[in-house]
């Protein structure tokens, strides 16, 4: 391993630093290195977006943006990318190359910010500014223009207490409407083309980033006590809220191989450090239905940065991607050096946050099959409609013959110390006729399978009560006499107006 220095593009230069320490935020380095304090923090837990930046990474020639959330990204992983922050957005200094215009105007961001009023104390301003600075040059460059509902799903993770979101959506509408600015992105580009020759990332610190899966896999094998690290979307609040040290850390947000998501003999391969976003978009792709718990897992800077593979395999409880995956079916591949053996989701977890993970295994990738002839539906039930915890979260799936019950998968998540399938009301509906007596008996059932706990999100009687309810709702939505339409069940059937 050749020990180098941190390499990245901000500010129109590429910045070197030696031996970085491995979890510092990018937040620290901005306000405490760099001096830019436009970025805030607010939470520290990638909650509030007042600490949101934009990343760029090369694909295939081009500059592709992405919101983050600088409070618990570790600076390491910029390593051969570009940082935007708001202070990019600047015009009018003479050695400003991303946007040479004068001096007295503002980026159409900032200026339809000014005239909607969608600033009063200020504080997360900054943060607003740039998801829709994303949203704005995503857009810009494909020629389109988002809805008022994809604006409100781009600031998803952005939260202000004082000026109110109806402003700042006028504001995200109001943007296009001034002469078009786009991004200069050849300095950054170019930047980037020149660090992509540098070999993988070792710190003296313990900070590795190896390029290709079978390095991964040597790494991890040789240090089965290192940490995996792909979004910090998990691990970050460990440092910021915890105040725990890490130890080494093997990120494997660089290798290529873990990012690919394929599907081929009836089966979707989902690789371990894919992101939260392409994951789901996949997902939604071949189940429509689950689109509803794709845009409230989390928010989008949270679903960019994360990966499913890295929720599966930290095993929350209340992590909203295993019910989904469980009422799927789905299997976890599993990696060792060389050896790779394949486990039921279902059977993966063994205890609160334990998993079936040897000493130097690792998930590569989750495999979902595909069955054209099942139902599926997904909940989830929190507090806060967007960006939340989960008090609980449904995984249902089933699978009718001449109306009789052929398969059936129901997985819950809040509900016990693990997420897992409810056996006795899975049992309750099997072979039954898929009515109003079967599903009735299966809420029964339900209190069988869980005996959920009382904390800050919900009591243990309400849990119980909201997951009979939903076995309830899912079979409205698939009886074969008037079932629901989606009309009725989502709200994404309406656009935001106000």
């Amino acid at each position: 391993m050749n020990i180098r220095p941190l390499r990245f593009f901000h500010r129109g230069e590429t910045v070197e630093i030696e031996n970085p320490a491995s979890t510092r935020t990018v937040l620290e380095w901005l306000r405490e290195e760099r001096l830019c304090t436009g970025t805030k923090e607010g939470c520290a837990e990638g909650d509030c977006g007042a600490c949101t930046v934009v990343l760029g990474e090369l694909q295939g020639g081009e500059l592709a943006l992405r919101p983050a959330n600088a409070c618990i990204q570790f600076l390491p992983t910029l390593d051969g990318k570009a940082l935007f922050t708001v202070e990019d957005l600047k015009a009018g200094r003479p050695d400003d190359s991303l946007h040479p215009v004068s001096n007295d105007k503002l980026h159409p961001v900032q200026q339809a910010m000014v005239d909607c009023h969608g600033s009063q104390c200020g504080f997360c301003t900054p943060g607003f500014v740039m998801s829709l600075w994303a949203c704005y040059q995503r857009h810009q460059a494909a020629g389109t223009r988002p809805t008022r509902q994809q604006l409100a799903d781009d600031l998803s993770g952005n939260l202000c207490r004082c000026t109110g979101y109806r402003p700042i959506l006028d504001a995200g509408e109001r943007m296009f409407d001034a002469a078009p600015l786009p991004l200069d992105a050849q300095p950054a580009v170019s930047a980037l083309q020149a660090l992509a020759a540098d070999g993988a990332l070792h710190t003296e610190g313990g900070f590795h980033a190896p390029r290709t899966l079978a390095e991964f896999a040597a790494l991890r094998a040789a240090k089965p006590a290192a940490k995996l690290l792909a979004g910090s979307t998990d691990m970050g609040l460990w440092v910021t809220k915890q105040f725990r040290d890490l130890g080494e850390l093997i990120f494997i947000g660089e290798v290529a191989e873990l990012k690919r998501i394929e599907l081929a003999d009836g089966v979707l391969q989902i690789g371990a450090a894919a992101s939260l976003e392409d994951a789901w978009q996949a997902l939604v792709a071949q189940w429509p239905a689950l689109r509803d718990v794709w845009l409230r897992f989390a928010s989008l800077p949270i679903r960019v940065a994360g990966t499913m593979g890295g929720n599966i395999a930290n095993g929350s409880p209340i992590g909203d991607s295993a019910p989904v995956l469980m009422a799927l079916d789905a299997a976890v591949v599993l990696r060792r050096g060389e050896a790779v053996r394949t486990l039921p989701l279902a059977g993966f977890y063994v205890d609160y946050m334990k998993n079936r993970l040897e000493p130097g295994e690792f998930v590569q990738a989750l495999t979902v099959p595909l069955n054209p002839a099942a139902q599926v539906r997904a909940y989830k039930i929190s507090k806060r409609f967007d960006c939340d915890i989960s008090a609980v979260c449904a995984g249902l799936a089933i699978e009718l013959d001449g109306g009789m019950v052929r398969t059936v998968r129901f997985a819950f998540g809040g509900m016990a110390a693990t997420v897992r399938r409810a056996a006795a009301a899975e049992a309750a509906a099997q072979g039954q006729p898929w009515s109003q007596t079967t599903v009735s008996a299966a809420m029964a059932a339900l209190a069988q399978d869980f005996q959920p706990l009382t904390d800050m999100r919900a009591g243990a009687d309400y849990r119980l009560q909201v997951a009979q309810n939903l076995l309830q709702r899912f079979w409205l939505e698939t009886r074969a006499d008037d079932p629901l339409p989606e009309s009725a069940v989502s709200v994404w059937s309406r656009e935001v107006t106000a």
